[in-house]
């Protein structure tokens, strides 16, 4: 089995910083992508950056020149650096990663439990 811990989440005023981590551990092989999503109430999750093994990112058109997401491979861990945050970046974020476990052929995406974020105006 393979677990997300996120930490980081809190309550900012609007143009404030917060880094969120997430650490993966478990019966882990490799690591392909390592992302994050966020889920505001009454709208659907949305892809807010992702990183490769490589190191490739990409970020929604949201965050670009905002977040920054960076990987450590031996430690199985991302960060999620998110400066001069807005009103509207209030949402639950959630870690995920596509993990290929010990003994099993196949890659498979896992998630963080999520954690808070809210950016007061």
């Amino acid at each position: 089995q393979v677990q997300l811990v996120e930490s980081g989440g809190g309550l900012v005023q609007a143009g404030g910083s917060l880094r969120l981590s997430c650490a993966a551990s478990g019966s882990i092989f490799s690591i392909n992508t390592m992302g994050w999503y966020r889920q505001a109430p009454g709208k659907e999750r949305e892809l807010v950056a992702i990183i490769i093994s490589g190191s490739g990112t990409n970020y929604a058109d949201s965050v670009k020149g905002r977040f920054t997401i960076s990987r450590d491979n031996a430690k199985n861990t991302t960060w999620l650096q998110m400066n001069s945050l807005k009103p509207e970046d209030t949402a639950v974020y959630y870690c995920n990663a596509d993990v290929r476990r010990l003994g099993k052929s196949s890659t498979w995406r896992y998630w963080g439990q999520g954690t808070q974020v809210t950016v007061s105006s």
